[in-house]
Parts: C-alpha cells; structure tokens; sequence
C-alpha cells in the first residue's frame, strides 16, 4: 500500500467526520439515554476511524484487512442504531439521513480499500 500514515487515508477522514456527526446528533438525546443508544451510537462511530488507524498500524496487509473488517462492523452497528434512534423518535428522518448516507459511503470506501488489499 503506498500510504504509510493513517492520516492520509481519505476513509480515515470521512470515518472521523462521520464520528462528529454522530457526537452532535446524540447531544440532542433525552438524559436518560445519555448512557443507553446515545452511548452505543458514540462509541460504535469512534471505533470505525480506530480501527482503521489500529489497522494501518499492522505489519502486514492481512492484519489491516482484520481491523477494517472491524470498522466495517462498527459502521453497521453505527447504521442500526442511528435507525432504532428514528424509530424510537430520538431523531428524526432529516436528522438521521446524512449520517446513514455518509456510513454508506465510509461503508463502499472500506469496500474498496478491502478489495485493493486482496489483489
């Protein structure tokens, strides 16, 4: 891969403002669900950039393909929640959309960077 720093993968970048987002959309939450989906929704959006980084740090490619595998879970975690949010009516359907639009896109660039990975 020709990128040595994580820094400098664009999914990184889009994973780390999709991880914002998601902050700014749980602060809107009820109290009592600051430690129940406002939670699980911060924590699961952190874990895809982490990952990604933790991967990049790996020797070899194989081991990177292991934690984008994890970020791509964290991302379909990330998409279930932000929709039980909806369904709950912690957010609404204008508020939800662009995060689960930018999760399919983190989503289709993990896709991609896990297919140049096994060639």
């Amino acid at each position: 891969m020709a990128t040595k720093r994580f820094r400098d993968l664009q999914v990184w970048q889009r994973s780390m403002g999709l991880a914002r987002e998601a902050y700014k959309m749980t602060s809107t939450f009820p109290r009592e669900e600051r430690f129940g989906l406002a939670s699980q929704i911060r924590r699961c959006a952190v874990s895809v950039p982490s990952n990604i980084a933790e991967g990049r740090g790996r020797l070899t490619d194989k081991g990177f393909m292991v934690f984008l595998g994890q970020a791509r879970g964290s991302l379909y975690e990330l998409e279930t929640q932000v929709e039980l949010a909806t369904e709950f009516g912690f957010v609404n359907s204008a508020q939800a959309q662009p995060i689960l639009k930018e999760a399919a896109e983190v989503g289709r660039m993990l896709e991609g960077l896990l297919g140049t990975l096994r060639r």
